[in-house]
């Protein structure tokens, strides 16, 4: 049953936004050539744009491919197809083959370090911050240290967020849909 709210979101224009976000709107579109429609959704809040870009930059022991397959399981149990949609283009980028990162939303990945990463995020974002000692021993048997532990509830929060405003608000997705599973 879809969700039906009493307001409906549009994607703020740059001419809608604070000055600040403008001119992160002006910054998105020379790096990235757009402003993603989620990002822009975050500027209906004067600093909320940089205020979660500088926690999403932030320097973190987990690689970019360790930060993508977090992104995409996290989309996934969150059923965010904005998410999923963006993470498979990123994932892309980052080296993951469209099977892997087919594998990863399904939870697994045939590389060891990788599955006890994938299964430790899914369970952390299902149980809510709760998750099973055999994820979390598995995790550290495959050479995480407590450092990449704090690293990856950071990256699920992040994840969370994102997830969470796209399953509020709705707003188009701007990126090639993701498969369904």
């Amino acid at each position: 049953m879809e969700n039906v709210t009493a307001t409906e979101f549009n994607v703020p224009t740059r001419e809608e936004v604070s000055p600040i976000n403008q001119e992160i709107f002006d910054n998105l579109n020379k790096a990235l050539g757009f402003v993603p429609n989620l990002y822009a959704t975050i500027a209906y809040s004067d600093n909320g744009l940089k205020r979660f870009l500088d926690y999403q930059n932030a320097k973190t022991s987990l690689s970019n491919k360790e930060k993508e397959a977090v992104n995409l399981i996290v989309s996934q149990v969150n059923e965010c197809a904005y998410c999923q949609s963006a993470h498979t283009v990123l994932g892309k980028m980052n080296g993951f083959s469209d099977e892997q990162l087919l594998d990863i939303r399904k939870g697994k990945s045939s590389n060891a370090k990788l599955d006890a990463l994938v299964k430790l995020a899914a369970d952390i974002t299902l149980n809510r911050g709760k998750a099973s000692g055999e994820k979390i021993d598995e995790f550290f048997a495959q050479g995480y240290t407590k450092e990449h532990l704090v690293d990856v509830i950071l990256q699920v929060s992040d994840k969370t967020a994102m997830n969470y405003l796209h399953n509020l608000t709705k707003v188009p997705v701007d990126f090639p849909i993701a498969q369904t599973l």
